[in-house]
């Protein structure tokens, strides 16, 4: 593995700097608590019809196939109506999940001292699919706006990664060429291989990665002590 010295390195946000898998899972919890519907539900069976049915929406909002406010209904009133709830809640249940979720953001195990030692070495920015109101209560919080130079927003973009798109106007964004360009990110789809048809440099974020994809990345890690060490940092 040889090093590398990039001239500018983008983040990805949710599961690469922040837990957005553990907030998610945490958020479900509290609306099982919450609602007195679920008591003949598991939290198990709860989960799992939820992530089946977000992804799928996820899909047809990354297509173009629905928009933010139909995602938003149907994530909840399809997990309600597939589960045997009055789905007629589903708007209650969507405030409610927001509020949970939000109470349980935290850092990714030792992102944000790597991160620290990064960004003092090198201009940094974030690139991260999702909502950006979201998104920007979670960059606010935590201060990125005062820590890196380019926050780049799916919706705002208009398109949400791996769409070539986002990744040509976050490399215009910076005036550099692709090859000096490294992005760091967890997913295989949106940034290994949306970084890589960019013509970026990425570290592949993943504590279990298929063996016929680890070629992609530049790098593969599971620890950031990895990563600072690959670009000296």
């Amino acid at each position: 593995m040889s090093e590398l010295r990039p001239k500018f390195i983008y983040f990805d946000l949710d599961d690469t700097l922040l837990d957005h898998k553990k907030a998610e899972q945490n958020g479900l919890k509290d609306i099982h608590s919450h609602f007195e519907e679920f008591n003949d539900i598991s939290l198990d069976e709860l989960k799992s019809t939820y992530h089946k049915i977000n992804k799928g929406l996820w899909e047809e909002y990354g297509r173009g196939e629905i928009d933010r406010h139909i995602l938003h209904r149907r994530r909840f009133e399809e997990t309600f109506i597939e589960l045997g709830i009055n789905s007629s809640l589903y708007e209650e249940a969507g405030k409610v999940y927001m509020n949970y979720y939000r109470n349980h953001w935290e850092w990714i195990e030792g992102a944000k001292e790597a991160f620290d030692r990064i960004r003092s070495k090198y201009d940094v920015g974030i690139i991260t699919n999702g909502f950006a109101e979201t998104q920007w209560m979670k960059i606010k919080q935590f201060g990125f706006e005062e820590m890196v130079s380019q926050i780049v927003i799916s919706e705002e973009v208009g398109v949400m990664k791996p769409h070539p798109k986002i990744f040509d106007y976050s490399t215009e964004l910076v005036g550099l060429d692709r090859s000096d360009i490294l992005y760091v990110g967890d997913s295989l789809t949106s940034d290994v291989q949306g970084g890589k048809a960019a013509g970026w440099k990425v570290a592949w974020y993943t504590s279990n990665p298929a063996k016929e994809s680890e070629k992609l990345a530049d790098l593969v890690f599971d620890d950031f002590e990895t990563l600072i060490d690959w670009i000296k940092a």
